[in-house]
């Protein structure tokens, strides 16, 4: 039998809420960094939350990131008062974002020769070294988001945006697209539910 992951999923009912889902799964995140460094400090080979890390690697942490990049990041830029002084802090978010994309492929690259090998990360004091800058820098940067760029979104961006918001971002893991909020109807019932592994990703709106 298939055991549970360690890191509970976000329910996907709160995609409906797209900022509030956003800020659980920085929550997960974190979750994720502390796994992260249990792994790269153990003496020994833990397959199963290696397992669990490579699939945050490849699918989670990369959907976020569009998330944010194609969607919130876009939506912020358009919405922003001078005064909020946010264009450096996105460019600076989005240049970590494209930094982790490299970074993610390398940490995957070891975690899959950790497995093969039979030899646990901190057997290598390099490649440790590796995990916990990701760690030390994921913590950073979503303290920042949550700090500065989700508080800033719930006072500029328009219910309009947060409908396509959730729409993009439903749509990205492969689920029913939403009607408008505005126009009254229930959330789609398939919410209730958990979305398997979500996948999908939509074609330009």
């Amino acid at each position: 039998m298939k055991q549970a992951p360690a890191i509970e999923p976000t329910p996907s009912a709160l995609l409906a809420e797209p900022l509030s889902w956003l800020a659980a799964e920085h929550d997960r995140h974190r979750q994720y960094c502390r796994l992260v460094e249990e792994v790269a400090l153990a003496p020994v080979v833990m397959a199963e939350a290696i397992q669990e890390l490579m699939m945050f690697f490849h699918h989670d942490l990369p959907l976020h990131i569009r998330d944010e990049e194609e969607d919130l990041f876009a939506l912020l830029r358009q919405r922003c008062a001078p005064e909020d002084d946010l264009e450096r802090i996105l460019d600076n978010l989005s240049a970590d974002h494209r930094g982790d994309m490299d970074t993610i492929a390398t940490l995957r690259g070891h975690l899959e020769a950790a497995l093969l090998r039979r030899q646990p990360i901190s057997n290598d004091p390099e490649v440790q070294r590796l995990f916990i800058a990701f760690v030390a820098h994921e913590r950073n940067h979503v303290a920042l988001e949550n700090a500065v760029i989700l508080p800033i979104a719930r006072l500029r961006l328009t219910q309009a945006d947060l409908d396509r918001l959730c729409r993009r971002m439903v749509a990205r893991r492969g689920l029913p697209v939403l009607p408008d909020r505005t126009s009254g109807h229930r959330l789609n019932s398939h919410f209730d539910q958990e979305d398997g592994e979500g996948r999908h990703n939509p074609d330009q709106e």
